[in-house]
């Protein structure tokens, strides 16, 4: 028998439940389920390696539709961004043109993918009913003192001519072109995140949904360390520097400072110094490296100053170094250097032949130095060489120490965090504008609410990157009036970065054709928080973080009623191709158009779930192709062979009492099926479910004759389960047994627990510890039995020919051993 047409079929059940509304959501949910795929940027027509995560997020929106809930499953398009202003640039076209062009043919394959979503809800960030809400939340954000502006060293992409957050930073370089960064002086918006820091690391504890790694790199990149802050006057000038510390029980042991390249004091401490002329041209040898060359593991380079600090318990003299592996924007740009006890200042002293003091050795050895063991000891442990502190425990040494410094107004316990706030003006045409204006009387003016959104201009644009915004340039868009004193004024020419806009995006999907607030807060409470997000780890620290914050803040105004915005949190594995990620620019890429025009969706799916587990990588060939579409015609194919037998029959009329042995053996079968499916559905485990459903086929093709009601039971329960991994397929055949409503409006099957006992288990045969052969019988058969069977085996047989048995092991239900000599 032939395979089906699988165009045919899968075109006309997508119709079908187009026409039904099957995947519309309900106004208001009775028990609600909200999955959740990261939405993607629209860059044109999607390759497989696309197609993973939302294949992911269709099968959990399926099951979760035959369970019983009601789902909002929607989709939509992170549509501002660089990728399309680039693109028109060098196209000579409008990006809006460019992207909507885009989302079109992403649509048109999502849809041949068959993906359960209800387009109703779509929504695409760079639209102005979109927008309009992006720039009322900054407007909240700068009500509440949690948007401001200041002049700040940042990272600046010279190829994409704007600024970059500390997040788009990647080793070093730019996250879109991979363009080394560079460090400017700019005016630029901030958002205040680093007010939520303790809120966004602690409430990490909440989410016991979400994998592991995620939060602890979210818990790594806030960076809370606890300490203290020590203030060293300054011998040349009258002023002190405050460093911060976590180990105030090192003190004693500070046998150098060192300030960062750009710190304010730098040139007050040179001038007039021998050592001016060689600072600064190490100062602007550091100008032209990244902070990651500057922080790398390489060694560590620096220059002295000329001047000194004194210590604030001892008043030794401190010489002071410039080096460019001390960064402003982490601490306070100057650090105490203490090489007995760290292993970055053990290699900058030794190579500057700086003194090396011990001040804290192990508990269990009482003379140590580090510079004799030639290398640092960091673990805590007995202080020594620390005046009225040695002998302390470093503990003990620490609070004793922090209280002297707080008596004598010279430090204080203190907490740093390595998260900086969030800058998200970018100097790029194609994103949301920032809703402010600058006058010269009132000073930075908040665009009034009313008069949202503020529009991109679309004429007089020149796209060009000069290293200012092209709305610099617009007359027509600069020149306005100032909303408080009516006088000339200009627009903010920056537009925020495009993370702003999925920060928030989740929420608009419960409410996306409101156009008097950005959600109505019953429509939001009903649905969220996100039941299952689903997406990549490369946005760990990206957009789940910025997400976060946004939610925390409208939760703090009232706005939600929750403080996290996803409950479950699965990253998934990438698509390889010949070894390498799936991608145009690579040439392995594989269009989903052509793939389904040839295979159909329900093979891809299934290449998808069944390579490898989900949260895994997984290696794209032609024979997992070619694997999947055989599974699925040997569906088709026992389906249609046995139909004229099943069509009429009404399960509810099988009396399982009647059946034989046999029969019933298939009968357990199908119901320890129904159990691991759902267990592994559960889990996420889509590959091992697969492969029960694989193993259950083979099971049904082996039975030579059977009861009718039981086939019918079988292929009918076969056909559910599949259903979520294989939608079209399994529409189609529930249609051929008879049924006139779709298969997805049926309750998902459950099990007999009467009836999950193992049928047959699997016994290992070895001879002399060595794995030889299987044997496949009942559970707790006699071990007599066992072993007479396995000595009867073929293979066996030959391995034991003119051989002495010596024992027989038997380990029950488990394997046998056999003994020879």
């Amino acid at each position: 028998m032939e395979g089906y047409s699988v165009k045919e079929v899968e075109k006309k059940w997508q119709d079908y439940w187009k026409k039904i509304n099957l995947f519309k959501t309900k106004a208001v949910p009775q028990k609600k389920y909200y999955v959740l795929e990261m939405f993607p940027y629209p860059s044109g027509d999607l390759h497989i390696g696309h197609m993973k995560n939302y294949v992911i997020g269709d099968v959990i929106s399926r099951y979760k539709l035959m369970q019983g809930f009601d789902i909002l499953h929607p989709m939509g398009w992170d549509a501002f961004g660089l990728p399309a202003e680039n693109a028109a640039i060098q196209r000579g076209i409008n990006p809006e043109k460019w992207t909507y062009n885009n989302i079109a043919v992403s649509k048109n394959t999502m849809k041949l993918m068959g993906l359960s979503y209800d387009w109703e809800r779509e929504i695409t960030t760079c639209a102005p009913d979109y927008y309009k809400w992006t720039q009322w939340l900054f407007l909240k954000l700068y009500a509440h003192k949690l948007a401001y502006r200041k002049k700040a060293s940042v990272n600046w992409c010279p190829s994409c001519q704007t600024v970059l957050a500390n997040e788009q930073v990647e080793e070093g370089t730019c996250y879109r072109c991979h363009t080394p960064v560079k460090k400017r002086d700019l005016v630029q918006w901030f958002f205040k995140i680093t007010d939520y820091a303790d809120r966004l690391l602690e409430d990490l504890e909440k989410l016991d949904k979400w994998p592991l790694p995620v939060k602890t790199m979210q818990q790594n990149w806030i960076g809370r360390s606890e300490g203290a802050e020590i203030d060293f006057s300054l011998d040349k000038i009258d002023q002190s520097v405050r460093v911060f510390t976590t180990r105030p029980d090192t003190l004693f042991g500070v046998t150098f400072m060192v300030f960062a390249p750009e710190h304010e004091l730098v040139p007050k401490l040179i001038k007039g110094t021998s050592q001016e002329d060689e600072v600064k041209k190490y100062i602007e040898q550091a100008g032209k490296k990244s902070d990651l060359e500057r922080t790398s593991l390489k060694e560590k380079d620096g220059v002295f100053t000329g001047s000194y600090a004194s210590h604030p318990l001892t008043g030794e003299k401190i010489p002071i170094w410039v080096a460019d592996y001390v960064i402003m924007g982490y601490g306070t740009g100057a650090i105490m250097g203490v090489p007995a006890h760290d292993e970055r200042d053990f290699e900058f002293a030794q190579k500057y032949k700086i003194p090396i003091k011990t001040v804290i050795r192990p508990k269990a050895v009482e003379d140590f130095d580090a510079a004799q063991k030639g290398a640092a000891y960091t673990e805590k442990g007995i202080m020594v060489n620390s005046e009225k502190y040695t002998n302390l425990t470093s503990e003990k040494g620490i609070k004793e120490i922090l209280k002297d410094l707080e008596t004598n107004k010279i430090g204080k316990a203190a907490i740093y965090y390595k998260l900086r706030d969030w800058l998200i003006s970018r100097q790029r045409y194609w994103g949301a504008p920032i809703p402010m204006i600058h006058c010269e009387k009132c000073g930075v003016v908040p665009v009034p609410e009313e008069d949202l959104p503020v529009l991109l201009p679309e004429e007089g644009v020149d796209l060009t990157p000069k290293g200012k915004s092209p709305l610099a340039s617009v007359d027509a868009f600069v020149n306005t009036a100032c909303p408080k004193c009516g006088g000339s004024a200009q627009r903010d020419a920056d537009t925020m970065d495009t993370f702003v806009d999925s920060s928030w995006y989740f929420l608009r999907y419960t409410d996306n054709k409101n156009k008097k607030e950005p959600f109505n807060k019953a429509k939001i409470d009903a649905w969220m928080p996100v039941d299952q997000y689903i997406g990549g780890i490369e946005h760990a620290v990206l957009h789940l973080l910025y997400s976060r914050f946004i939610t925390k803040f409208l939760y703090d105004i009232k706005r939600i009623a929750y403080d996290e915005p996803f409950k479950a949190l699965f990253t998934q594995g990438m698509v390889l191709n010949k070894g390498e990620v799936m991608s145009k620019s690579k040439g392995n890429a594989v269009p989903v158009g052509p793939f389904v025009e040839r295979w159909g969706s329900d093979t891809g799916r299934i290449t998808i779930l069944f390579a490898a587990p989900p949260e895994r990588d997984l290696e794209w060939t032609e024979e997992g192709v070619q694997g999947s579409n055989r599974f699925l015609n040997r569906v088709y194919r026992y389906g249609m062979q046995h139909l004229d037998e099943v069509k009429h029959i009404d399960i509810k009329d099988m009396e399982v009492a009647t059946l034989t042995p046999e029969e019933l053996k298939l009968y357990k079968n199908v119901h320890q099926t129904i159990k691991k499916v759902t267990h592994d559905l559960e889990l996420f485990h889509f590959n091992t479910a697969l492969a029960f459903l694989m193993e259950l086929l083979n099971r049904l093709y082996r039975v030579q004759k059977a009861n009718k009601f039981l086939l019918r039971f079988a292929i009918e329960k076969y056909m559910l389960l599949l259903s979520p991994f294989a939608p079209h397929l399994a529409e189609e055949m529930w249609q051929k047994l008879g049924f006139t409503t779709s298969i997805f409006k049926t309750d998902w099957p459950g099990f007999d627990p009467n009836y999950i006992q193992d049928v047959e288990i699997e016994i290992v045969i070895q001879i002399n510890g060595k794995v030889r052969s299987r044997l496949t019988t009942e559970p707790d058969t006699p071990e007599e039995a066992v072993k007479n069977a396995a000595l009867e085996d073929e293979k066996i047989k030959k391995y034991l020919a003119a051989k002495e048995i010596k024992k027989i092991i038997y380990i029950k239900n488990k394997l046998i051993n056999i003994v020879i000599k």
